[in-house]
């Protein structure tokens, strides 16, 4: 067929994502917006991009071996995708240590893909996170498990250097490769932290934005007592790939507001996208009044929202977990919406 792109293995369809403009987000032009849309990644994520990176030199060096080594990683869902989806590729065999949070479809992409879900049921008693269960569990897997190797999203340098290549794209992308402000969720801190070192290393003059969640420990060594509900977003433990620095501002942003973004981005640009997308685009419109007309802003999408269907996009779950939830913004409630 003409013009048609081959492309050798799944895996090598990992990155270059679309990077488009969004012109209906908000009613007026003071600033212009563009998303880069990683849920275009053939596990549906951005964490396709280190789930590959982390595993690519080991397998290439032969300290992983099809058929006989065990990967071990904790994950609320994405890097979990992404991971299983690079092992079935290269036949190793993936446990994901996955807590009540995580979304049943989530769990059934895993295991469609072959993985192994290791489900921690009880919350660490000193946090009430489920997170530091989590990593518990992860290392008694890791000692009784032969042949298991622990690719620690939450310390492995791999998993920042990765988001080079994304912000790469992103300036590449760009008219001129102008950009103002970067919008960016934070997590693990790999894609803050790559897409941070990328712009100054290269001396790019964008400010770095850090959207967290409202009781995250990231960047608030005392966060409010807040039961987060969304995962993905936030963390109850400062990850090893933190550093000072690493944002040039910071934006809680609560549940309610997650979703409020979710369905405004949805309502206006029709895109369908996950909890933390929803998260930038309410730390935009929080931010939006005060940033100089004419500025070039990103927003990074981590997913896309069909695996939330049934948590973010639904009035019932909602009303159940998070009451209720603001008007979406724009020029004549964003004054309500970012005073939340």
């Amino acid at each position: 067929m003409t013009g048609e792109t081959r492309a050798p293995g799944i895996l090598s369809t990992i990155g270059s994502t679309p990077l488009v403009e969004l012109t209906k987000l908000f009613p007026d032009d003071r600033v212009k917006v563009y998303a880069k849309l990683e849920g275009f990644n053939p596990a549906g994520s951005i964490k396709d991009r280190p789930a590959v990176t982390m595993l690519r030199e080991k397998i290439r060096r032969g300290e992983l071996s099809p058929g006989k080594s065990v990967v071990v990683e904790s994950s609320s869902g994405n890097l979990g995708i992404g991971l299983a989806q690079v092992c079935r590729y290269f036949d190793l065999r993936f446990i994901c240590v996955v807590d009540p949070r995580a979304n049943q479809q989530n769990l059934a992409i895993m295991r469609a893909l072959g993985a192994e879900v290791d489900l921690v049921a009880e919350p660490d008693e000193a946090t009430g996170d489920y997170l530091p269960s989590r990593l518990r569990r992860v290392r008694e897997l890791v000692r009784a498990v032969p042949g298991a190797y622990w690719p620690d999203q939450y310390g492995n340098e791999l998993n920042a250097a990765a988001h080079w290549t994304t912000m790469r794209e992103i300036v590449e992308g760009l008219p001129g490769g102008h950009l103002d402000y970067l919008f960016c969720s934070a997590s693990s801190c790999g894609t803050l932290r790559g897409c941070a070192e990328y712009a100054r290393e290269h001396r790019l003059p964008a400010e770095i934005v850090a959207v967290d969640a409202l009781g995250s420990a990231i960047f608030d060594a005392f966060p409010p007592a807040v039961r987060r509900k969304l995962p993905g977003h936030g963390a109850a433990l400062r990850p090893a790939l933190y550093a000072p620095g690493l944002a040039d501002r910071v934006v809680h942003v609560s549940d309610q507001e997650s979703v409020a973004g979710c369905r405004h981005l949805v309502a206006t640009e029709a895109i369908l996208a996950g909890g933390s997308s929803g998260a930038v685009v309410a730390a935009l419109a929080r931010l939006r009044p005060l940033l100089p007309a004419g500025s070039t802003c990103v927003l990074v999408f981590p997913d896309r929202g069909e695996r939330y269907l049934n948590t973010v996009y639904d009035d019932a779950w909602t009303a159940a977990h998070l009451g209720p939830i603001p008007d979406v913004p724009g020029t004549a409630k964003e004054e309500q919406f970012a005073c939340l």
